[in-house]
């Protein structure tokens, strides 16, 4: 009897061990997983997109007249002086005599070429003494804003009008060389030339050509000795260091979302640091154009100025390519949450938060997101941990088995 009773006992002890390992085997067991924290800080939303720098005024310097055009020695890259710096020298085709009424009429346009250039003169001087003052203004806002007097709205339109200022400058002596070259072709079609031109088979001789504003030489069209047409290209010239700008096309989709005066940021160029830039104009005309991969889309020029010093920006030329990232949102105490914890729960945003080996449902709303980051709105509070990249497994309730990533 003591023998069975001691087999009862053994067999009820092997039915519980076993009972216990099922019951171990079958448990729900913690699910591990990454976890990201709900924090407050600087929060930002950009635009990124490759662009390409540009000369704002470039000039293009054609032949007025017809005529064999003397070789170009100036290459791209090099200096030159508004209304100084002769780029070429053109010999106007020999004329052929004229009857009186052709010469009446020949006399009329050097009068008028001269009146005009005489106008063109005192635009320049007129124009001098707007930069001027304008310069002068822009110096004295500068000292103002430094000293707390002045904000910062109205430094930018002093600033903006020194700039247009020196535009205007720089127009006014493109049209009196433009005028001087109007001048030379209308003597040269009287017959009369200009001062030196006698004697046309040396290098001193014939039209010269000169650099319509200061800058440098972008573009070299022509070279060796040729005989040109009226309007030829010769050579293009524009200023770099200070007048260049930033040229970026946005999907239209993207474009309406920028302003003028977003702050950009503009990388990938070359230097050490990036350098900032302000959103300056938004063309309204769209235009199509054919993505790397074939597809058809719809892109909207944007300009973006340079914000800062020119030598910040030293060795940046005409058509180079830039990165830009523009900031159309930012807030500096922003409450974040990682945008790889969010998920779709039917018809609004959803997290699982870590609370304590529990992950619990929570919905939540949401604003701005980068990508990165996500607005919280509401729901959420400044250090709750959540679930990164909940897999469909984890359920409400579910344990878990935390693993912080941040």
């Amino acid at each position: 009897m003591a023998s069975r009773q001691s087999r009862k006992g053994i067999l009820l002890a092997a039915a519980l061990l076993l009972a216990g390992l099922l019951g171990y085997a079958f448990w729900p067991r913690a699910i591990p997983v990454e976890t990201g924290t709900v924090r407050r800080g600087a929060m930002t939303v950009t635009i990124d997109e490759e662009a390409r720098t540009r000369v704002r005024q470039r000039y293009m310097v054609s032949a007025p007249v017809a005529g064999r055009l003397l070789r170009v020695t100036l290459e791209a890259g090099d200096p030159v002086t508004g209304g100084k710096t002769e780029l070429a020298r053109l010999v106007p085709v020999v004329v052929s005599l004229l009857d009186a009424r052709a010469r009446e009429q020949a006399l009329a346009l050097v009068t008028a070429a001269e009146a005009a250039l005489t106008a063109a003169r005192s635009n320049v001087a007129r124009a001098g003494a707007t930069s001027q003052l304008a310069d002068a203004e822009w110096v004295r806002n500068q000292r103002l804003y430094r000293q707390g007097h002045l904000s910062a709205s109205a430094r930018d339109r002093a600033r903006q009008s020194a700039g247009a200022a020196i535009a205007t400058l720089n127009a006014a002596n493109a049209a009196v060389v433009q005028r001087q070259a109007e001048l030379a072709a209308a003597r040269a079609q009287l017959g009369q030339g200009s001062p030196g031109s006698e004697g046309a088979g040396s290098e001193g001789v014939g039209i010269p050509l000169l650099a319509p504003v200061s800058g440098r030489v972008l573009q070299r069209l022509q070279q060796s000795e040729t005989v040109v047409a009226a309007g030829t290209p010769i050579m293009e010239i524009g200023d770099p260091e200070r007048d260049l700008e930033v040229l970026v096309e946005l999907p239209s989709a993207e474009a309406v979302r920028v302003t003028p005066g977003n702050r950009v940021l503009i990388d990938h160029w070359g230097g050490p640091q990036p350098l900032a830039g302000v959103v300056d104009r938004i063309e309204p005309r769209g235009f199509t154009k054919f993505s790397a991969l074939g597809v058809e889309e719809q892109r909207v020029n944007v300009l973006i100025r340079f914000d800062g010093e020119p030598a910040a920006r030293r060795g940046l030329g005409h058509g180079y390519r830039v990165e830009v990232r523009i900031l159309v949102w930012e807030d500096d105490k922003a409450l974040m949450a990682p945008s790889s914890a969010l998920f779709r729960e039917g018809e609004q945003w959803a997290v699982l938060a870590a609370e304590g080996n529990r992950a619990r449902l929570t919905p939540v709303t949401v604003g701005h997101d980068n990508g990165r980051q996500a607005q919280i709105l509401s729901g959420l509070s400044e250090g709750q941990q959540l679930v990164l990249y909940p897999p469909p497994e984890l359920a409400e309730g579910a344990r878990i088995a935390p693993n912080p990533v941040d």
